[in-house]
């Protein structure tokens, strides 16, 4: 894991269960990497957040002393507005409207860059990943639910933190979405909806979508079921990201594009056959694995000036 040279970094990509922490040196190197639960204290977590982050931040300083950190990048999942640096809602972690930039730089005393975690993977993967070749990219990722983040003529897009909730695009007529919305495409279309289904169905609960994938590829006919739903939904979600964007790739991460031709192939060949004169992106897997959203966030305490912070 490495960035190149720069000024050294102590980087956190926060979750709703962990937080994965790590020290770059002045080389790009990550010095170390260790993973932490995140404290969740109702509505004192964002203080919560900022204590633990300065134990951690501490704690790596005492161990490595040598390299002196310069800034902080701190991503975080939910609606995320990093001009402000507000975390504006994230359900898992039960907070709305908090200052996240600012009680964390406070507690690490250096300037923190603050951005959602999903913008913070796609940023590293347009640099480093999946994505380097293009200037306009979706990057999109499908886990328990489904995110993404637009780069537009080699920026990011994130509209006050609105842009790029592709899971909560509107696929159908159900279920309903714990976001209030009805036929989400995550309800549908994600790992999680896809080992929901296939229990509901089968009556037998696997172990995650890959399963069901595997399952569907020796003849299962339900396995098959939720995954032609789930493929048609994603479809119909690119087809739609395609005609409004226009990109010249859509880089899919998360558990399940380590699927491989098994997703990605259907994929591909039902977008071809719904698009008509549109531009055709390539489809492509992520490159960088759980660790994008941690070197996002040191690339965005890198780039960003900190008067920004």
């Amino acid at each position: 894991m490495t960035l190149g040279r720069g000024r050294p970094i102590l980087a956190f990509d926060v979750g709703g269960t962990d937080i994965k922490s790590a020290l770059f040196d002045a080389d790009g190197r990550a010095v170390e990497v260790e993973r932490t639960p995140t404290p969740l204290a109702g509505a004192d977590t964002p203080a919560a957040l900022a204590r633990r982050l300065a134990e951690i931040g501490s704690d790596l300083s005492a161990r490595y002393p040598e390299v002196r950190p310069q800034a902080a990048g701190v991503v975080v999942p939910g609606i995320v507005d990093p001009e402000r640096g507000i975390g504006i809602y994230a359900s898992n972690l039960g907070w709305r409207d908090a200052p996240i930039r600012e009680l964390a730089g406070s507690a690490l005393g250096l300037p923190v860059h603050f951005d959602h975690d999903v913008r913070a993977a796609a940023w590293a993967e347009h640099l480093l990943g999946g994505a380097r070749a293009f200037d306009d990219v979706v990057v999109m990722v499908i886990g328990t639910g489904i995110a993404g983040s637009l780069i537009v003529d080699g920026k990011l897009h994130p509209a006050g933190g609105y842009a790029g909730e592709i899971g909560h695009s509107p696929v159908a007529d159900g279920p309903m979405c714990p976001c209030g919305a009805r036929g989400c495409l995550e309800t549908v279309a994600s790992a999680g909806a896809i080992a929901r289904r296939y229990a509901e169905l089968a009556g037998v609960v696997p172990d995650g979508a890959r399963e069901v994938l595997a399952h569907a590829a020796g003849g299962d006919p339900v396995a098959w079921q939720v995954l032609d739903g789930a493929i048609d939904a994603l479809v119909l979600a690119l087809a739609q990201l395609t005609a409004v964007l226009a990109p010249e790739a859509i880089v899919i991460g998360g558990g399940l594009s380590r699927a491989g031709d098994a997703l990605f192939e259907p994929l591909r060949t039902r977008l071809d056959e719904r698009l008509s004169f549109h531009r055709r992106p390539l489809l492509l897997p992520a490159e960088l694995g759980e660790d994008a959203g941690l070197l996002g966030a040191a690339l965005i305490a890198r780039e960003r000036p900190d008067a920004a912070a």
